[in-house]
């Protein structure tokens, strides 16, 4: 889907630069077909240390001739990196923003225009192409658009398609969901720690066990509750720490935790 397409990239900071990667590293475009733009001057030999493409502080220049055009910028400087380049976008140019709860008709006001647009919301695993990007086309999306846009964040993970209305509760679970879980991590090790285990040998078993229990959520395509039910053997001790976790309401408390950052992402202005 990205042959010989030519992609700009609009602000490139640590997101920018794990797909630029994971595109470059997989074939799925040459360096020579990727441009990127900062906004300091000290930011561009930064990029080139690490990417061997073509930096500029001048974003209305990297969009000109360009198939694919990713708005990696900040919610708040979203409105004013598309006036700038509105009047040099053309049709055929596909617009994908990474900005938290801006919408694809917010971008399409700012042009002026219909024009086709995807909203992606990755999160920072990505930066170690272990990446979770939940994708929704706009008005003027078509099918060759999305799956150009699975793509691209296919480089650095998996993708899944929802309905626009779901994104935000998709920013509550996956992009802000790595920070609950590192919580997770920290309180298992803090409890090896207290049961006399090393600190950095706790904290890999902590985290070990996290990725492995994921991996057989994946790969086993089993409901977590068969998977916890096998490990938790009658009269054994496993059923003991699952009630401690039940009296903590540990559940409900993750639950009411995602629940309350969609809360707090359909509150952003910037719709």
């Amino acid at each position: 889907m990205l042959e010989g397409k030519k992609l700009a990239v609009i602000g490139v900071g640590k997101l920018g630069e794990a797909l630029i990667s994971g595109l470059l590293k997989n074939g799925a475009l040459k360096a020579e077909d990727v441009c990127g733009t900062v906004g300091r001057e000290n930011s561009i030999s930064r990029v080139r240390e690490k990417l061997p493409i073509a930096v500029t502080l001048d974003n209305k220049e990297a969009v000109k001739g360009k198939d694919l055009i990713l708005l990696a910028v900040k919610p708040q400087n979203m409105a004013k990196v598309l006036l700038e380049i509105k009047d040099v976008i053309e049709d055929h140019q596909l617009l994908i923003s990474v900005a938290a709860s801006v919408s694809t008709a917010f971008v399409e006001e700012k042009l002026g225009r219909p024009a086709p647009v995807v909203r992606a919301m990755p999160n920072t695993p990505s930066v170690i192409n272990a990446g979770m990007t939940g994708l929704c086309g706009g008005s003027q999306a078509k099918p060759e658009h999305l799956k150009a846009c699975e793509a691209i964040f296919r480089c650095v993970g998996e993708t899944v398609f929802v309905d626009e209305s779901l994104m935000d509760a998709v920013t509550a679970l996956s992009a802000s969901g790595p920070a609950y879980l590192y919580v997770v991590i920290e309180s298992l090790a803090e409890a090896g720690v207290k049961l006399g285990i090393p600190r950095e040998t706790s904290t890999l078993l902590a985290a070990q066990t996290m990725y492995g229990a994921a991996k057989m959520v994946l790969e086993s395509k089993a409901h977590p509750a068969l998977l916890k039910d096998t490990v938790t053997t009658p009269a054994g001790c496993t059923i003991d720490g699952l009630m401690e976790l039940e009296e903590g309401k540990l559940r409900v408390t993750l639950i009411k935790a995602v629940v309350k950052a969609a809360e707090r992402a359909r509150e952003l202005v910037h719709r």
